[in-house]
């Protein structure tokens, strides 16, 4: 029995097909296993976190991934030690780092400095440094030659860490991380999950780069024991885990595309977890007392996106009209229930001092938008806006809002079926709108605007948008460390990407919603990622 997206959740439980319950035990190790219902594994079909660089990856890598510094992101998005315990800086450009003792890879080894400062070298990322020092591009001969990483992976790093130019070893339990330039918020950076500390011995031995993306050894509570892209990741304990003993056997993440088909596994018992539910459905999932919805806010907003190549868009007051028309408040209450909000630009409130409270989107203006339409002499050309299917929890209904709204005020947009990311950006054909989504990664807009726009960003490398005063600023918001001067360089990085010569426009903060048994014992945070630690599993 197939059940639709409404009446899966209002049929009667004795109606549902019936299967083992997803939460088993054995005799051997009384833990239980779990199963969590995903839209989505991988967009790059790797794990590898410099690949594979998205809101999907990141809620598999939380178990298998860890870097030197830890984001909270279950309490106050504080850093906290990860991989180091301790750091310090010696200048502007320079972090020392105390290296935790005692780590074990998954393939048994024990974390060393060597180890560390391999997980930021070229033969890792394809662009980096090595522990001699030096800026190194391309890739290196020796034990790992002939398995360079793909371009992909080295625009990644670049745009990861900027300045970054060696690591030192300077003992057992130290390492240095040294950048060519003065260095802001530099401890956030050694949090992102391209950070990840890797296993230079399982690096080597894996017979391909691709052999190596699809099973990457680190050093979390879980480890890859199978990855059937598009279909499953299945995930062991790690016993030998620093942090204790995992809570869990094994996690299994199952690919299903549709939201009726993972709430349908959910209500049968074939799940425990069904990812990324739409606000509409949280009433009904939970009429069934086993189960409730968790969720709320995370550091994480959607965009409209725009390339200002396409030969419409290359006018900014046809951009400027896009921003106009979408009236954002009505797409929060009508899709969300005000269950989010919109964010003052693409800002969080968690940057402290580096927040523009007083910054605003461009307001819901139908008149402005047809002013600014008629003085650019736009004729009702058609622009193209590629549409994926719901990659994004209620991306179709919003775009079909969106769409209405841009075509009230006279604007010709017109919806194209993509399915992947590789088609919404490929340069066949006219490019012109697509959804987005921007995450920080920790707590200052160089975890985000720079990354994302800058000359190094998807939409500058893309070919999508540039604009070389706002480059000019990336580099002043990357590199200086007089905070008076960051606040206006990024005050005015949001001038220009906002309402002079829009590189996007902001839609509302994202809200993460995940369908669980009510009875497991385990909390979402405020990323995507999914936290099976013992300290997030309290039986």
């Amino acid at each position: 029995m197939t059940f639709s997206r409404r009446s899966l959740l209002l049929a009667p439980a004795a109606l549902l097909p019936l299967s083992r319950p997803a939460l088993s035990q054995s005799a051997a190790d009384s833990r239980p296993t779990i199963t969590v219902a995903v839209q989505k594994l991988a967009n790059s079909n790797t794990l590898e976190p410099l690949r594979e660089s998205s809101n999907v990856g990141t809620r598999l890598m939380a178990s298998y991934a860890e870097t030197l510094m830890a984001q909270d992101w279950l309490g106050d998005l504080t850093l906290q030690p990860g991989l180091a315990t301790a750091w310090r800086r010696i200048d502007d450009r320079v972090l020392e780092v105390t290296l935790r003792p005692g780590v074990r890879f998954h393939d048994g080894r024990e974390m060393t400095a060597e180890d560390v400062a391999f997980s930021f070298g070229a033969e890792r990322m394809g662009s980096g440094v090595a522990a001699s020092g030096g800026n190194l591009f391309g890739s290196v001969p020796g034990r790992t030659a002939g398995k360079a990483p793909p371009p992909e992976t080295a625009a990644i790093a670049r745009r990861s860490f900027p300045g970054l130019v060696a690591v030192e070893i300077r003992d057992a339990q130290t390492v240095r991380l040294v950048h060519d330039r003065p260095t802001p918020a530099i401890e956030g950076r050694f949090a992102q999950l391209a950070a990840m500390i890797v296993s230079r011995a399982a690096f080597e031995a894996a017979p391909t780069w691709l052999d190596w993306a699809r099973r990457p050894v680190g050093t979390g509570p879980y480890a890859i024991a199978e990855f059937r892209p598009d279909q499953l990741l299945r995930l062991v304990a790690h016993d030998a885990y620093w942090g204790g003993r995992p809570p869990l056997k094994e996690i299994r993440f199952v690919e299903v595309p549709e939201v009726s088909s993972r709430l349908n596994m959910l209500a049968s018992g074939e799940a425990d977890f069904a990812c990324d539910v739409p606000p509409d459905l949280i009433e009904e999932v939970e009429r069934r007392p086993r189960q409730h919805v968790v969720g709320g806010l995370i550091m994480n907003m959607r965009l409209s996106v725009f390339d200002k190549t396409n030969p419409v868009l290359a006018d900014a007051r046809i951009r400027r009209a896009l921003t106009h028309s979408i009236d954002r408040q009505s797409i929060v209450d009508a899709l969300w229930g005000g269950r989010t909000s919109i964010p003052r630009g693409e800002q969080f409130e968690f940057y402290g001092e580096m927040y523009q409270s007083d910054w605003n989107v461009p307001a819901f203006n139908p008149d402005e938008a047809k002013r600014l339409l008629k003085e650019s002499g736009y004729k009702g050309d058609p622009i193209p806006y590629r549409l994926l299917n719901n990659y994004y929890t209620g991306q179709v209904t919003t775009a079909q809002i969106l769409v209405e709204g841009w075509r009230a005020v006279g604007l010709n947009v017109q919806i194209e079926t993509r399915e992947n990311f590789s088609q919404v950006l490929s340069k066949e054909g006219a490019r012109g709108i697509w959804d987005w989504s921007n995450s920080a990664a920790f707590n200052d807009p160089t975890a985000s605007m720079p990354r994302a726009h800058g000359p190094e960003g998807q939409q500058w490398q893309v070919g999508a948008w540039r604009n070389e005063e706002f480059g000019k600023l990336c580099a002043v918001l990357d590199g200086s460390v007089d905070q008076a001067e960051r606040r206006r360089a990024f005050r005015r990085m949001l001038e220009i990407a906002e309402r002079e010569d829009p590189a996007y426009s902001v839609l509302h903060q994202t809200v993460n919603f995940t369908a669980k048994r009510r009875d497991l014992p385990w909390k979402p945070g405020q990323s995507f990622g999914m936290d099976f630690r013992a300290s997030n599993w309290k039986a």
